[in-house]
């Protein structure tokens, strides 16, 4: 049984989603502000964590970005009524794995917990815990890209990105299929907010993100990972 945390200081909304998620056969906490989900987060397992931005205290983006910094890579599912652009890249760039606005349809919750959790499970299967290339190491059972002194964690979103781009190297993926494949069908998303993710992996492997060598855009398809070694 998967553990869920959800964060969200509306009750009646905290409470419905226990309710439905219960249903399902999750088992639920519920937290009313960010410094008690941190602590719930560090102090037993959660498989993944639904995040209300506006929170007392402590809002999302922070609480989401101290996970990150404390090596906590639970999957992360923000849930706000914030829903421009610069938002969702706020909440991305924290650390977040994936982004719902409010309003929203319980199936489209649903939808997005049962691919979070598919992606974590995804991450954790036998298949190569360490990729390494030109003096760089993506390591998988440590969420994180070594080269040289420098290190950099990884979210769930970017290893499973990351681990894609590995298995499918030397070859031109689409973002249709990067959607589909590793992030699950959003049907609401742009598939432009791929190219943020793929700008911070390249922070991360290239020796100048701005000239890339190994993680290429490919004109009207998508990307291209390869390496010489």
């Amino acid at each position: 049984m998967s553990s869920l945390l959800i964060v969200e200081d509306e009750q009646h909304l905290a409470e419905g989603l226990r309710f439905n998620l219960e249903a399902e056969g999750y088992d639920v906490e519920v937290r009313d502000n960010g410094e008690a989900a941190l602590e719930s987060v560090l102090q037993r397992a959660v498989d993944l964590v639904l995040l209300d931005v506006m929170l007392p205290g402590m809002d999302g983006f922070a609480v989401v970005a101290e996970l990150r910094a404390r090596h906590q890579y639970v999957p992360v599912l923000m849930l706000t009524a914030r829903g421009r652009p610069e938002d969702v890249l706020h909440g991305f760039a924290a650390g977040a794995d994936d982004y719902l606005t409010k309003p929203f349809e319980l199936s489209i919750l649903m939808a997005r917990v049962k691919s979070l959790l598919r992606r974590k499970q995804w991450l954790q299967q036998p298949a190569p815990d360490r990729f390494a290339f030109d003096g760089r190491v993506i390591d998988f059972n440590g969420m994180e890209v070594r080269r040289g002194e420098n290190r950099w964690p990884l979210t769930l979103m970017e290893a499973n990105l990351m681990r894609y781009l590995i298995e499918h190297r030397g070859e031109s993926v689409s973002r249709k299929s990067i959607l589909e494949e590793v992030w699950g069908v959003h049907e609401d998303t742009d598939t432009r907010a791929i190219d943020n993710f793929i700008v911070r992996l390249r922070r991360y492997i290239e020796d100048d993100a701005a000239e890339p060598r190994y993680l290429t855009t490919v004109r009207g398809v998508g990307y291209r990972f390869q390496t010489t070694s």
